[in-house]
């Protein structure tokens, strides 16, 4: 497995941890290959009963590498429909893994490092971790993600983070449901290990049964979740090459502030 994400077995438990801290463990094409074929392999692992997602360093994601973005700004809108239909796999697999996933959110979490926090089943994370949705400072929207963020928060509560683009907290993060739980850095690992041990003490065919249950009442299928990520690809897409998007980026990249950006 390449460096970007490490691998290791605990038990029954495959532990998958982001290892790019020196880019606060941002996307890259090749990060999100690699990830998405872990998960794979560990579906189809017998020996593996669940996952937990974690990162090295302080930072859980920072969403998009800076490298990768400067790529897609000269990218025609097939390119990026393509980039963005494989982070929709990688959402869409961890979302809908057979085994129990657990995200020990170690850090913040931006863009994409929040739809992997929302695609996994359980998510415990540090109080003081900041999160956002900010693709909108961008001219863009977090279209790829926006199916699994509005499953973990609600309609209600994503309408404002998606237009606003505000940073909150881990405590702010635990009360809206994307966390299930905020705890101190210090019994981080105690909440993910009280966690592992409930999962690992129930029949394993059932509880996938009940994860799937869950799902499909909630009214998630595959199926539509596919054909949903189709269009959003489309979407971001579209905005990355327009005129809009072409000038959010360029100013996030030259580290200025876009003509939206009042002046004082």
């Amino acid at each position: 497995m390449a460096d970007s994400v490490l691998s290791e077995r605990r038990g029954n438990t495959l532990w998958l941890t982001l290892n790019r801290p020196q880019v606060h463990n941002a996307f890259d094409d090749a990060l999100i290959a690699t990830l998405t074929a872990a998960l794979e392999a560990a579906d189809a692992d017998p020996q593996v009963r669940s996952v937990v997602l974690t990162a090295n360093g302080s930072c859980f994601s920072a969403g998009a590498d800076m490298n990768w973005m400067r790529s897609m700004v000269g990218a025609t809108e097939q390119q990026n429909r393509d980039d963005s239909l494989r982070l929709a796999r990688l959402m869409r697999t961890l979302q809908f893994l057979s085994k129990p996933t657990v995200a020990r959110v170690n850090g913040s979490a931006y863009g994409g490092g929040v739809g992997l926090v929302a695609c996994c089943d359980i998510a415990v994370g540090v109080g003081t971790a900041k999160f956002s949705l900010s693709e909108v400072k961008l001219g863009l929207v977090p279209a790829v993600i926006s199916p699994y963020v509005i499953a973990a928060i609600g309609v209600r509560q994503a309408r404002r983070l998606f237009i606003t683009g505000e940073v909150f907290d881990g405590d702010q993060a635990a009360r809206i449901g994307l966390l299930h739980s905020a705890v101190p850095l210090a019994e981080l690992d105690a909440a993910v290990e009280r966690i592992e041990h409930l999962l690992h003490k129930v029949a394993p065919h059932a509880q996938r049964e009940a994860k799937q249950l869950a799902l499909r009442v909630g009214g998630i299928e595959r199926a539509q979740v596919e054909s949903v990520d189709t269009a959003n690809a489309e979407l971001i897409a579209r905005l990355r090459v327009s005129e809009e998007g072409q000038h959010g980026l360029a100013a996030f990249l030259d580290k200025r502030p876009p003509r939206w950006v009042a002046r004082s």
